[in-house]
């Protein structure tokens, strides 16, 4: 669906929230977020024979610039994308601040993790069949990171991804392109959800989707069939790259579906049209309020 015939569009920001009002037990707030940082490779890397000559060959300036878009963002959890390594992602996301983690591929992109200090964090197993191998897809793709979050009030399991390009809203009968791929990997995120629901665990999906959903995609169907989520883009158009529908989405599940702090979502809009661009993708974010959980 074109941008301009979206109901709703999402103003630009930098994660300022009014206090909610309403709730009758305590909760605990985080601001979650997921950023395609754009090939995000120390100063060597980046001009590795295997990296491909138009990325971003970003300098010292470029790499002060973005951390301060991250500083202004000041999220509790963010997914990212496109991270070759910890050290470079710590000019970002300072280790004095947040505990950073990376996906296990042995490839030059990394799915990977900042969670401020104070939270525990626990490392589940990456999420493989998402790394799709040569045989189904032309490069090796990318793992989904997955770990689990306790905060005061709450655990959230929470998986970062980064999917196949090219299949932006094609239909499932679609057998060219990279849908195919596409679709593979969503029935690897329907067995994720499905263990999910087993457990009984309030979970987030976060990330670069490389799909327009809504919540009449047909592969989002597929997913909301296995259990009820809170698309939090849906309906939306985003303000970056001059007004686009989603890609980057937040997906929410089990009691986390109803944690959303109504109208907090937000786009921080990255420079997209000078001469030097940060990053192709702009920062999505959204503040869960997590009620404390009554022992039985």
């Amino acid at each position: 669906m074109p941008a301009h015939r979206l109901g709703l569009i999402v103003l630009a920001g930098v994660g300022l929230f009014l206090p909610a009002t309403g709730f009758a037990t305590p909760a605990q707030t985080l601001k979650i977020s997921t950023w395609n940082v754009e090939w995000l490779l120390d100063s060597q890397m980046q001009h590795a024979p295997q990296i491909p000559d138009d990325i971003p060959h970003r300098t010292a300036d470029d790499l002060a610039a973005l951390a301060t878009y991250a500083k202004r963002l000041h999220p509790d959890l963010i997914g990212l994308q496109e991270v070759g390594d910890t050290a470079t992602l710590a000019r970002l996301f300072g280790t004095q601040d947040y505990q950073l983690f990376l996906s296990g591929d042995d490839i030059p992109q990394h799915t990977a993790l900042a969670v401020r200090q104070g939270l525990r964090v626990k490392r589940n197993p990456d999420v493989t069949a998402l790394a799709l191998s040569p045989t189904a897809a032309r490069h090796r793709l990318r793992s989904g990171l997955d770990v689990t979050v306790s905060t005061e009030s709450a655990d959230l399991r929470v998986l970062i991804v980064h999917l196949k390009t090219g299949c932006w809203d094609n239909p499932l009968s679609e057998t060219r392109h990279s849908c195919p791929i596409l679709f593979q990997q969503f029935r690897a995120l329907q067995d994720w959800l499905l263990q999910r629901t087993k457990n009984r665990e309030a979970f987030a999906i976060i990330g670069d989707f490389n799909r327009r959903m809504t919540r009449t995609d047909p592969l989002f169907m597929a997913l909301n069939q296995i259990t009820p989520l809170e698309l939090v883009t849906a309906g939306r158009a985003s303000p970056c790259q001059n007004g686009s529908s989603f890609i980057d989405h937040i997906l929410l599940g089990g009691d986390a579906s109803k944690w959303a702090q109504p109208d907090s979502l937000r786009v921080m809009v990255l420079p997209q049209d000078g001469a030097r661009t940060l990053s192709d993708h702009c920062p999505v974010s959204i503040t869960l309020r997590i009620p404390h959980q009554i022992p039985p």
